[in-house]
């Protein structure tokens, strides 16, 4: 009898085990696929970097104009954000996720198109890079809420947005070498690429991701506004500063993205895959600085505060640094030290946004912080292309200088160990 027991005992842990190892499996590739869409959005949006130059002797336009096809996909972005954000918290992650993927792509035809057949295809690539941006408000910023709704443990939170964020910023280090490739065979390649890497996104979504349904009605929209207001009554401190850190980091990044593909083409004569891999370069520190660093902060929210500030400082003491030689291999070590600094800031301000609210305003409130990081990218490169004309090296001291005010934000604003008492 007591064999029989043993034997049922062993049959019913083994069986428990291959349970288990299935979940684990299911959740990696969940993971896989969720990482899927901010890899794909970064590309429909950095790959056009390195093209712009080529885009403005196709077109016959200016760098201002240029810049334009990377900030109306933000700008369209901005506006949509928090609107797919509390759609997403009531109808469902998955369901405003998918068409907005589907709408994504249908935004890339038309830019890829207008390029190819029209003669001036300007204004049409804005009206597709406008329907990207609409895509992109229901697709990337949905990430973040849904890795709080799938997964209860803070420490796997953490450790997913970090491979969330990683995923992002592959997608920067991928974006300038894939972006000058596809442009190399045929300059509005990349306009085509963009709805290929959606449709992979959608099927991965459609089978390999269950997102957990609510137990709970949705509240009125009137209800639900009074409870978003509260939120930021009683912790609008925190928020506010981890806002405008956010849109400073991406405003810097996109500046300096911007600064690195003119300069590399117009100074120093470097185009196609070599120009792609320097400015992979900075974006590789970012990308992995991402990783290790969503992998360390655990729970641990002060440790995610003192991170942040660390690399916030670096940032812009390599920035500032720029100011004191124009040699390329100088410039592209001090933009690599900026990456790392720039990486280990954006995983601790998702976790700590993401852990710091409730299930219910999870999607509204961390859609609103997409949208004031889609700001910083959006006013990235056509700022940067005016205080090329207007400003000389003096620009890299006004972009130390949002560094260190984003410092200061942080330290004073961000106080995780108040927030939990």
């Amino acid at each position: 009898m007591e064999y029989v027991e043993k034997a049922h005992s062993i049959k019913g842990k083994t069986a428990q085990k291959k349970e288990e190892k299935k979940a684990s499996k299911s959740k990696r590739w969940a993971v896989i696929s969720m990482s899927s869409i901010p890899l794909v959005m970064t590309l429909g949006n950095s790959m056009l970097i390195p093209v712009l130059p080529e885009l403005e002797t196709q077109l016959g336009i200016s760098s201002f104009q240029s810049s334009m096809v990377i900030t109306v996909y933000s700008i369209v972005a901005i506006i949509l954000i928090p609107l797919a954000g509390y759609l997403s918290d009531h109808i469902g992650r998955k369901k405003v996720i998918i068409p907005s993927l589907l709408i994504a792509a249908i935004g890339g035809l038309i830019s890829g198109w207008a390029s190819w057949k029209m003669n001036n295809p300007y204004w049409i690539i804005l009206i597709g890079r406008a329907l990207q941006g609409v895509g992109a408000a229901g697709a990337a910023p949905i990430v973040m809420p849904l890795v709080g709704d799938m997964f209860k443990n803070e420490d796997e939170v953490s450790s997913t947005l970090g491979v969330i964020e990683t995923s992002n910023t592959l997608g920067k280090v991928l974006s300038p070498v894939l972006g000058a490739f596809l442009a190399g065979i045929i300059w509005f390649l990349p306009f085509f690429a963009f709805p290929a890497f959606c449709v992979i996104s959608v099927l991965l979504m459609i089978f390999l991701v269950k997102s957990p349904k609510s137990k709970e009605k949705p509240l009125p929209f009137k209800e639900f506004l009074q409870k978003v207001k509260k939120i930021f009554k009683n912790s609008g401190r925190w928020l506010y500063s981890i806002f405008i850190v956010g849109v400073i980091l991406m405003f810097v990044l996109f500046a300096v993205l911007f600064y690195l593909s003119d300069v590399l083409e117009k100074t120093y004569d470097i185009k196609d895959i070599k120009k792609g891999l320097l400015l992979a370069l900075p974006l590789g520190a970012l990308c992995f600085s991402s990783y290790f660093t969503g992998k360390i902060i655990k729970e641990n929210k002060v440790l995610m505060k003192w991170i942040t500030l660390v690399g916030i400082v670096v940032l812009a003491l390599s920035i500032g640094a720029l100011s004191f030689s124009n040699g390329l291999i100088f410039m592209i070590a001090m933009f690599f030290i900026s990456g790392i600094g720039i990486g280990v800031g954006l995983p601790c301000l998702d976790a700590l946004i993401t852990e710091g609210i409730e299930k219910e305003e999870r999607g509204t409130i961390t859609s609103i912080y997409s949208s004031m990081r889609f700001i910083g990218v959006a006013a990235g490169p056509p700022v940067m292309a005016i205080m090329l004309k207007h400003t000389g090296s003096i620009l890299f001291y006004i972009l130390a200088g949002l560094g260190l005010l984003a410092a200061f934000i942080t330290l004073v604003g961000i106080r995780p160990g108040k927030e939990a008492k």
